[in-house]
């Protein structure tokens, strides 16, 4: 079984203010999806929820921040008691920070770990069992990220956090087969969001005072949410596991997988 439309069907969204979030959302609405929303910035989701309601769709919203399991659950709640089903998680929520990681505190493993890994893990936790209960075709996309397949300098604990989603999602994807809840990874290379400004969200526990650094400049094009929403949605018809946004990715991912492969001892001898 495959989603095949998304009219009538339920969509929950994490980190859906604004970027990814928020385009998967506006694309969704205008294909006749009812929406459940959550992110942090309460003044950005109240804006999107007015702004997605003037496009007749139905809306709900929940400020929640991902990496508290007691949030997801809630938020899993509202989602099942409002609508009656769940469709389509996207569990979308991310932060970015940069350094090297041999100056890495672990206050900024707990933050990024917190919000990029345990956000979907809270979410599958939420949401899975009960979508496969449903008996109805579903499915799971999970942002990650190019670094989560090509891991760069400066950006090591991003890269493991989305390393680990790619991973999780995989075997996800294995889990549920048969099911009818399909699994995708989004793995994008640059996208015009504001995941650089990721700082703005970290919380008071996690300050990181004369630490904090950006995270690198990314290598290829900038592209537009709205692509990479339309993207999503194809792959998830499609039934499609892996969601790649970035023709120039191919070349560093083959360069990757070359020198993964010239890492494999020789056959034995019979």
């Amino acid at each position: 079984m495959t989603l095949e439309t998304f009219k009538d069907k339920t969509a929950v969204i994490t980190g859906a203010a604004s970027g990814i979030g928020l385009a998967l959302a506006q694309a969704l609405a205008r294909q006749g999806a009812h929406l459940m929303l959550a992110d942090l910035d309460a003044e950005n989701l109240n804006t999107a929820v007015h702004q997605l309601r003037a496009l007749g769709a139905r809306v709900e919203a929940m400020t929640v921040d991902v990496s508290r399991r007691e949030e997801m659950l809630r938020l899993g709640d509202q989602a099942f008691g409002h609508f009656g089903q769940v469709h389509l998680l996207c569990n979308n929520a991310g932060v970015a920070t940069g350094g090297p990681l041999h100056t890495a505190r672990t206050e900024d493993w707990q933050w990024v770990l917190g919000v990029n890994l345990w956000g979907v893990i809270h979410g599958i936790e939420a949401f899975v069992s009960r979508m496969v209960a449903q008996g109805v075709p579903a499915h799971v996309v999970n942002t990650a990220s190019m670094a989560g397949l090509i891991a760069s300098g400066g950006m090591g604990i991003y890269n493991t956090s989305k390393a680990a989603v790619v991973s999780l999602s995989e075997t996800l994807h294995r889990d549920l087969k048969g099911t009818g809840v399909g699994v995708s990874v989004l793995c994008p290379m640059g996208v015009k969001t504001r995941i650089i400004e990721s700082e703005r969200s970290r919380p008071e526990w996690a300050a990181a005072p004369g630490r904090s650094e950006p995270p690198p400049p990314l290598v290829g094009r900038w592209i537009d949410p709205d692509g990479v929403a339309e993207r999503v949605l194809q792959a998830v018809t499609g039934g499609e596991l892996y969601i790649l946004t970035h023709y120039e990715g191919r070349e560093f991912w083959e360069r990757r997988a070359a020198r993964i492969t010239q890492g494999f001892p020789p056959p034995p001898r019979e």
